[in-house]
């Protein structure tokens, strides 16, 4: 869920790109989250105000708990969250947790949570890459527009070629 929150900032910011790598470091004991956009970025009063969570840019909410629930989340494993923003540039959000810390929050369903995103955000281009101990793999949306053109991502067959290819490289 914490993607999912972090992503939709990303996208009211303007993102036309997003990047989201997870790392999982058995060696290191180290599971690392990282979202990058391309979209107006933060100035660096707004940087440090980013995570109280009475603090939002959106005009409808009132309290802005995305990024600072996920900074709890990887302090509480051991981690730690870093905002790296600048304006008309894009903002990196990277969070660590301890992998095998008892107070790691599960993983959850990446696969359904990517899926969301393409078929949601028709507009925003995702690359997703994934490693595990050195070793990992890539997947974006251009793949989609090579093997099926201009087919809206909500198509059916859309959604299903997405989803085994990510199923497939994350059992792996």
């Amino acid at each position: 869920m914490h993607i999912l929150d972090i992503v939709e900032n990303s996208v009211a910011a303007g993102a036309t790109r997003v990047s989201i790598l997870v790392e999982e470091n058995k060696e290191r004991d180290v599971l690392v989250i990282e979202i990058r956009d391309n979209g107006r970025g933060m100035d660096e009063a707004m940087r440090r105000k980013a995570l109280d969570p009475f603090v939002t840019t959106k005009l409808a909410k009132s309290v802005g708990m995305g990024l600072s629930l996920f900074s709890e989340a990887s302090k509480r494993s051991g981690g730690a969250m870093t905002i790296d923003s600048e304006q008309e540039k894009g903002t990196t959000i990277r969070a660590t947790f301890g992998l095998n810390h008892v107070d790691r929050q599960p993983m959850g369903d990446i696969v359904e949570t990517m899926v969301t995103l393409v078929v949601g955000n028709p507009d925003v281009e995702f690359h997703y890459q994934y490693v595990r101990d050195g070793k990992g793999y890539s997947w974006d949306t251009e793949m989609i527009r090579e093997r099926f053109g201009d087919v809206s991502r909500s198509n059916p067959e859309v959604v299903d070629f997405v989803r085994e290819w990510l199923a497939f490289f994350n059992m792996s």
